[in-house]
């Protein structure tokens, strides 16, 4: 699905992703983690066309896409939630999600039709609010939702862009551990249809859920494996803890 190649990306001495090299299976929900500053979030920022590489090359499901903008990458499949909830707060939580499934249809060029007007859009819309527990707050503003509402408001844009690619970028931050676990679940159900990427934090969450997991600490791959040999790699015991001489 997703394979990167000796990817880097440079801001001026400092190094943040360091020739990297990522294979995501298709079907797999693939974790990256590591401690602060480990370059995970610009790795992100690289593979959904933020930001541009300073060398090396990223392919998705076959084609090179190193140069598409983050607007040509999301019509290619690649969709994307980040570490702080990315909703429109004043538009209702039905226009929010309603939006993004309008992005991949040719009413989003109908200037002069009412997007309201449409079943096709309003049925897709119910069926991705509906997944992810939302349709009665369908026609409140977005900005009134609890945070955990939020997040699962923003996945829910996410999906409604139909991509093949998930990238989730710490979704469990700052939420409550009860918040958390709804999130986990809806997660859960997600990785039976989507191939997913994960940053995150939580170690439970990771390790509950992810199939692979890759560790990055100074911007380098350091281990990549199942959740058991992860456990067991003493680099990545390293990394997280630190040595003693």
């Amino acid at each position: 699905m997703l394979r990167t190649h000796s990817l880097t990306k440079r801001f001026g001495a400092h190094v943040a992703v360091d020739a990297v090299d990522i294979e995501v299976r298709d079907g797999t929900l693939h974790a990256i983690i590591g401690p602060n500053g480990a370059g995970k979030t610009t790795l992100f920022n690289l593979l959904s066309g933020e930001q541009q590489p300073s060398g090396g090359t990223i392919e998705f499901r076959g084609h090179d896409v190193t140069r598409l903008d983050v607007t040509a990458r999301s019509h290619s499949g690649i969709g994307r939630s980040y570490q702080r909830t990315n909703i429109f707060p004043k538009l209702t939580v039905f226009e929010n999600v309603r939006l993004a499934a309008q992005s991949r249809t040719r009413e989003s060029f109908a200037l002069w039709a009412s997007a309201s007007a449409s079943r096709a859009l309003a049925e897709r819309t119910e069926r991705a609010l509906g997944e992810f527990g939302l349709l009665a707050h369908a026609q409140r503003a977005a900005h009134e939702l609890a945070g955990g509402d939020q997040r699962l408001l923003e996945l829910a844009i996410t999906v409604a862009t139909d991509p093949a690619l998930l990238l989730l970028d710490e979704p469990s931050q700052g939420l409550s551990p009860e918040d958390a676990h709804r999130l986990i679940d809806r997660i859960g159900a997600l990785a039976s249809r989507f191939t997913i990427v994960l940053i995150e934090h939580n170690m439970p969450l990771v390790m509950g859920l992810a199939g692979e997991i890759t560790v990055m600490n100074f911007g380098r791959v350091i281990a990549h494996g199942t959740p058991e040999e992860i456990r067991a790699d003493a680099n990545v015991r390293a990394a997280y803890l630190g040595t003693r001489g």
